[in-house]
């Protein structure tokens, strides 16, 4: 699967720009604030339908204009899809395929897969829960659409038991049958989003673990451990045992919403003992495995997206990255970076199908 070319209009700093693209390495350069970025986020929006920048769409659209819109044309061996997305300000944000609207944008998701390698990417490390569950369940929605449904449906009961809880408090009063409406809502897609993390898990570990010994050259043990709430009590259980401890903090204080992975070097917190290297690597590595994964899942080649790849590595470890993508036959790359000679130079040691870009 390839993007062969790409349209942007009122996009972020964009007024209009188009691009066509090789199929297999794209690099964007040039330098900050030229909006290098801001066309790798518009290729992932086309694929996952939001920025992978977790902006609202609003803040998406250039300034001083009502809308945005992006169109790209895929092609999946002998069939070429046109994606158009448009967001208008006040309006239902607009997915189509070949000119029919999606009903759902989610039935768009995995169809178009790709993956991105971004400095925000250390988040994963540094910050909350959050960001490891959100790179968690971006992966097993692109293969799993049963997934996505149960995920979107229990994001949705879980603001209504919040809220619900909340009119208790303000009120003054409680109704336990119809909080049983949302607990049992909660449970039974809780349970199977649980039971598919599990499975995701314990398929991903080996092949991160493959990525990184090839990346660190070294003899260093990782792991990824997914902790869970559920690992230890049923979800019935666990709603009912913090019962009223939900009541007085007016939201739903355990569940699969809670759901962490630690990231272990030598088993022990990367956050705590990883070097900056080691750190780089671990991350990177997890993004090969999502490649090689989603491969594997959807017999389609991922669309990989590098943006300052140059911060994470040094030009030796580029190279390396770089060829070992192409061998393993992924699938189209873009890259982006501030120093055009440096990259075409990297380039053109590894391949003289690429395409540059001065923006």
């Amino acid at each position: 699967m390839t993007l062969e070319s790409l349209k942007l209009f009122n996009f972020k700093n964009f007024e209009e720009k188009h691009f066509s693209f090789s199929n297999k390495i794209n690099c964007l350069v040039g330098n900050n604030g030229k909006g290098k970025t801001n066309v790798l986020d518009a290729i992932y929006y086309l694929s996952l339908t939001k920025s992978y920048l977790n902006y609202s769409d609003q803040n998406n659209v250039r300034f001083g204009e009502n809308f945005f819109s992006l169109e790209g044309i895929f092609k999946n061996q002998d069939n070429q899809d046109i994606i158009k997305l448009l967001v208008q300000t006040g309006q239902k944000k607009v997915l189509k395929k070949n000119n029919k609207s999606y009903e759902k944008l989610s039935e768009h998701i995995g169809k178009y897969p790709c993956v991105m390698i971004s400095p925000y990417d250390q988040n994963l490390i540094a910050e909350g829960s959050e960001f490891r569950r959100k790179f968690m369940d971006n992966m097993i929605c692109q293969l799993n659409p049963e997934y996505l449904h149960c995920l979107i449906r229990y994001q949705k009961v879980l603001l209504q038991r919040n809220a619900l809880l909340k009119l208790f408090s303000v009120q003054n009063t409680f109704d336990a049958f119809s909080l049983g409406i949302y607990d049992d809502e909660l449970i039974k897609n809780g349970n199977t989003i649980y039971k598919f993390r599990i499975q995701f898990i314990q398929d991903f570990v080996s092949v991160f673990s493959k990525y990184y010994s090839i990346l660190s050259n070294q003899e260093e043990s990782v792991d990824i451990q997914y902790i869970s709430d559920l690992h230890e009590t049923t979800f019935q259980n666990l709603l009912k045992e913090n019962l009223l401890k939900d009541r007085n903090s007016t939201y739903t204080s355990k569940g699969i919403h809670k759901d962490d992975l630690l990231f272990k070097l030598f088993n022990h917190p990367i956050k705590k003992i990883g070097s900056q290297g080691q750190q780089k690597s671990f991350l990177i590595s997890l993004k090969l495995a999502q490649l090689e994964i989603i491969k594997n899942y959807s017999k389609k080649n991922p669309i990989l997206l590098m943006d300052d790849i140059f911060d994470k590595l040094d030009e030796e470890r580029v190279e390396k990255l770089l060829k070992l993508v192409l061998d393993e036959n992924f699938g189209q790359i873009f890259l982006s970076d501030t120093h055009k000679d440096r990259t075409e130079s990297i380039i053109q040691n590894i391949s003289s199908n690429y395409s540059l870009y001065n923006l």
